[in-house]
């Protein structure tokens, strides 16, 4: 059976959840997908996620959730981060952090999808533990009938990220990064199935800098003094991939990168 799966890059405040709303119920239509992954750390106001976000995540037709570095900037995520099957802290955080280190949603064919999140340790904060040997770890203790596995490699560094990719070539459906926000044009299927992408790219507002208003910024960079980094709001698009995975095998036989306009003028329902 070949599943098809949604993978979106980071998700950065208001544009970006308006986004998600109006694209992921349409792309499950049209590519009859199975399973919708998103890394959603930034969706606060920038900067970490709420329970309320969690829901509306959850109404958009997002199935399992990633976070990073800024995954404890909100406190009240933690029983979210608890209870939760749904969502997943970085594995190679602390064993004593809050959170699951992997989750597995049954699609409605049947097969199940897991979902693990790795954190990347060159000019990275916190420190973390070997991504490499947690994604070891992980594998070892997933259900044995769950053979479709995507690894979001949260990382500063592309080199980090590509030699996940050929470290887990194989033994994982998909490898995408995630945090620089920039998406990359590297997509392909690794030579034993695993398909991979160094960055999956940012869904929010793409006239910033990274998500952030261009005037706040370069403020910053040209002087030097403190400037409030607030969430821009312009050519909100979302970025990911699509990917079709033998669920029988594990093993990806296609990806293709996306790039989703959305509107910039409709609410997604409530504030951060």
């Amino acid at each position: 059976m070949i599943l098809n799966l949604l993978c979106i890059g980071d998700v950065v405040g208001r544009p970006g959840r308006q986004v998600v709303s109006q694209a992921v119920p349409e792309l499950i239509r049209r590519h009859a997908l199975d399973c919708v992954v998103a890394n959603v750390e930034n969706a606060a106001a920038g900067s970490g996620l709420t329970p309320q976000l969690y829901e509306k995540f959850v109404r958009y037709g997002v199935d399992l959730m990633t976070l990073g570095d800024h995954i404890y900037r909100r406190n009240e995520i933690l029983p979210v981060l608890e209870k939760s099957d749904r969502i997943v802290r970085p594995a190679n955080y602390p064993r004593e952090s809050i959170g699951h280190e992997w989750a597995v949603m049954r699609t409605k064919r049947g097969p199940g999808v897991a979902v693990v999140s790795l954190m990347g340790r060159l000019f990275m904060k916190p420190s973390v533990d070997c991504p490499f040997h947690a994604i070891d770890r992980v594998l070892a203790a997933l259900p044995r009938d769950v053979k479709v596995v995507c690894v979001d490699v949260h990382a500063e560094a592309t080199s980090e990220k590509v030699a996940m990719g050929w470290y887990l070539d194989g033994r994982v459906s998909v490898v995408f990064g995630t945090h620089t926000h920039v998406p990359t044009a590297d997509e392909r299927v690794l030579p034993k199935g695993t398909a991979y992408i160094t960055d999956l790219g940012m869904t929010g507002p793409y006239d910033s800098v990274l998500g952030r208003r261009t005037d706040r910024v370069t403020r910053y960079l040209t002087t030097g003094m403190p400037s409030p980094f607030d969430v821009a709001v312009n050519d909100p698009r979302m970025c990911g991939v699509l990917v079709q995975v033998d669920s029988d095998t594990g093993r990806a036989v296609h990806i293709e990168r996306i790039s989703v306009t959305g509107s910039s003028d409709e609410s997604d329902d409530g504030p951060d």
